[in-house]
């Protein structure tokens, strides 16, 4: 998920987090009867949209706080259709966030510690999608584009030197508040993953990990050309395979393997130097190797 374009470290009260027309707070004791008819109660949490002002509420405890919440507010919030588009999804991810735990970095802090220790023992659905990414690296420099949190960097940062990339500054400045509190030191670039302003064949790897989804066809090129001018021996690319492209995480593209393979022979032409290889494991991959 990309998240919000808004400072995740601002100062809140405890309990309450808002920004621009949300405001999310935490409920503390047993869930009681709403007096407003317009507040509606979905699994583990209440909204209420009244004018412009959406309220959520929510009783998740720190223990919950991991990327897991995504599918949490998907199934509850989003398939629902009681948050619209991708800002909502965003603004009130990052409100349950800040709302569970006192503390800016102190509830962030929570949030990677258990999401890393989900991800790395394989418990979520990103966590094969991770492992093999990992068991794909080459060499001992990767940079990884469009990183969003940091997970998939974070996880090697720990075996080889890291740089995380993406477009946000905010969550490349949070990556960086947390990287080293996690003992996981790496570099991060906030920058468009069409010009990532380091030299040509500057790593071994570059991943871009549920990415392309994002942007239109003629970005998906301009990303996959970068990514190979940057490597020196391999990019790793992988995307979802969806029946509709999810508009809450900013998806604008449906991929399947197909459509994969008519990207790596289009790519093979553009770079004749370059070999491709495609398959499905948890949605689908393109290998590209000199």
């Amino acid at each position: 998920m990309q998240a919000a374009q808004l400072d995740p470290l601002a100062p809140s009260p405890r309990g309450l987090w808002s920004s621009q027309h949300i405001r999310v707070s935490r409920r503390r004791g047993p869930h009681r009867p709403h007096r407003s008819a317009a507040t509606v109660c979905a699994g583990r949490f209440c909204v209420q949209r009244r004018d412009d002002l959406l309220s959520v509420e929510h009783d998740l405890s720190p223990a919950e706080l991991s990327d897991a919440l995504t599918s949490l507010l998907t199934e509850y919030l989003v398939d629902t259709e009681m948050l619209r588009g991708q800002t909502e999804f965003e603004l009130v991810f990052t409100g349950v966030v800040r709302s569970t735990v006192d503390g800016s970095l102190a509830s962030w802090l929570r949030f990677y510690r258990n999401s890393l220790r989900a991800l790395e023992r394989g418990d979520t659905a990103f966590g094969p999608i991770h492992a093999e990414a990992q068991a794909q690296v080459r060499g001992d420099r990767l940079l990884d584009l469009g990183s969003c949190f940091g997970f998939f960097p974070l996880r090697m940062a720990r075996q080889i030197d890291v740089t995380a990339t993406d477009l946000n500054g905010s969550t490349m400045r949070l990556l960086n508040a947390v990287s080293p509190r996690l003992q996981r030191p790496l570099t991060t670039l906030a920058c468009d993953a069409t010009a990532v302003p380091l030299p040509s064949g500057s790593v071994d790897t570059v991943t871009a990990l549920h990415l392309i989804e994002h942007v239109p066809d003629d970005v998906v090129i301009a990303v996959c050309d970068e990514a190979l001018r940057l490597a020196r021996r391999r990019v790793v690319i992988a995307v979802p395979f969806e029946d509709e492209p999810r508009e809450c995480y900013g998806h604008v593209q449906r991929f399947d393997l197909p459509r994969m393979r008519r990207l790596a022979a289009d790519l093979m032409r553009r770079h004749p130097n370059v070999s491709a290889r495609t398959f499905e494991l948890h949605g689908g991959w393109l290998i590209l190797d000199r």
